[in-house]
């Protein structure tokens, strides 16, 4: 199997445009969480494509004019701490890999849990729990054996998602022809406001990733150019998908009944039905090519999120942490942390039911919010850097200085409306207050990784 190895001048493969693009198609497209907006009925495709020109587009932009700048390893933590500072790029940083340390053990759970729902209904939480362990071991394993066989891994899953996105919205138009839409294509695509702006927050959450693969920008080839045409190019294909899909899932089950958590697996059993006979053996290849979807997300946003970690200037803080692997060159310790931290959580969810098992779902949805307040320190660095860094730009967000500040107000208030959805506004609940403790407790200890990498520094230069 591939491992990364550096040639005679110390120099590691680069990645060209059309891995580049694909890891960023596997990065943003999940088939486990674009599920929800269904529930707004056809008008969440309305919605979709109102997102994608009011955001999407927006964000695309401004990632490929930063992208291309400033082909930094670490990407947004880099891009946070030129134009803020670098306090603000440790926070960031930490919050990047504070979410996926809680991500990944909550997609493993769906994981086993797609594997019981689509091949064993009968398979115990015992057994569920030791997959979803194992699962997130496999992904550190091969986090350390190197970022070409990530990014290899990630751009072979983006086509497979590609194709099971595409085969839903074809299915789906056979299976209203013979067995009629489970939802009324013909009646109003116009959302409703109450609904709608809820479930848009969810549809931005699903669209981000785009600075992903920056957090590798030194390994880019030619970044300059291959930004901006891999942003262009993914930003109307992830758009395309994420509709084919959307249709699928309307065409079969009524917007009232999407389940937020396996609706997917469900729409595609039904699916399946325009194949006759053959439908169980051609749900199952479907069902396990989309577990291998799985996989592939967790191994490319823990890639993108480790080396984000490491390029704040982690070796400042903690030089065990930033241990990187002798012959891999990856963040070797970053992974195994990970791992372990991640072991923890899926004992824990299996070990408790009720109130706890509620409470590691609220913990998720914290990690979630910590993650969409990056965004708040991104969009804004653009436009300061735009204004006080004067790096030549072979590629700028069009219209000048106005269009920039159009794309960055579009961007920071969608971001804005996902926060403010995140949270449980429940004043009474304990979900509030976690969340506001969490986040709190979250900048405390980026606050404090901040001042031991300065005290280490100081102890250094008094040496």
């Amino acid at each position: 199997m591939a491992q990364d190895h550096p040639d005679q001048e110390g120099h590691f493969p680069t990645i060209n445009l059309r891995k580049t693009l694909l890891f960023t198609v596997c990065s943003i497209v999940v088939l486990d969480s674009f599920i929800s907006p269904a529930k707004l009925g056809v008008p969440a495709i309305t919605v979709r494509l109102i997102a994608a020109v009011v955001f999407f587009i927006p964000y695309g932009l401004i990632s490929a004019e930063l992208g291309s700048t400033f082909p930094d390893a670490g990407g947004i933590a880099s891009w946070v701490g030129r134009a803020f500072g670098e306090f603000p790029s440790v926070l960031v940083g930490w919050m990047y890999w504070l979410n996926e340390v809680f991500w990944m053990p909550a997609v493993f759970i769906a994981f086993s849990d797609w594997i019981k729902i689509a091949l064993f209904p009968d398979m115990p939480p015992q057994v569920m729990a030791l997959l979803a362990i194992a699962m997130c071991w496999l992904i550190v394993w091969v986090g350390i054996r190197g970022i070409e066989l990530s990014v290899t891994i990630s751009a072979a899953v983006a086509i497979i998602k590609s194709l099971l996105l595409v085969l839903m919205g074809v299915l789906g138009v056979i299976y209203g022809m013979h067995y009629g839409f489970a939802n009324n294509f013909a009646g109003s695509w116009i959302p409703q406001w109450n609904e709608t702006i809820k479930y848009t927050a969810a549809v931005i959450y699903n669209l981000m990733g785009f600075e992903l693969i920056n957090s590798i920008g030194n390994r880019i080839e030619n970044p300059q150019h291959t930004i901006p045409k891999m942003t262009l190019i993914a930003g109307l294909g992830i758009t395309l998908l994420y509709v084919l899909g959307t249709f699928g899932i309307l065409a079969v089950i009524p917007a009232g009944s999407v389940d937020e958590v396996d609706g997917f697996i469900y729409a595609l059993q039904t699916l399946c039905r325009v194949f006759g006979s053959l439908n169980r053996p051609v749900f199952y290849l479907l069902v396990f090519l989309a577990i291998l979807t799985l996989v592939a997300d967790v191994i490319t946003w823990n890639l993108g999120a480790n080396e984000t970690f490491m390029n704040s200037e982690l070796e400042k803080r903690s030089p065990w942490l930033a241990h990187r692997h002798p012959v891999n060159g990856t963040a070797d310790h970053l992974y195994l942390f990970m791992g372990f931290i991640s072991t923890i959580l899926i004992v824990l969810n299996y070990l408790f039911t009720g109130d706890a098992n509620t409470i590691f779902w609220t913990l998720f949805s914290f990690a979630s919010l910590v993650f969409m307040l990056n965004y708040l320190f991104l969009f804004p660095a653009a436009l300061v850097l735009r204004i006080k860094d004067k790096t030549p730009r072979k590629y700028q967000v069009p219209g000048g200085l106005p269009g920039l500040i159009l794309c960055v107000c579009l961007c920071t208030a969608g971001t804005l409306l996902s926060v403010i959805f995140f949270i449980d506004w429940n004043v009474h609940g304990y979900a509030f207050w976690m969340e506001i403790i969490g986040t709190a407790a979250t900048f405390l200890s980026g606050w404090l990784l901040y001042c031991k990498g300065k005290a280490r520094e100081k102890k250094t230069a008094a040496v």
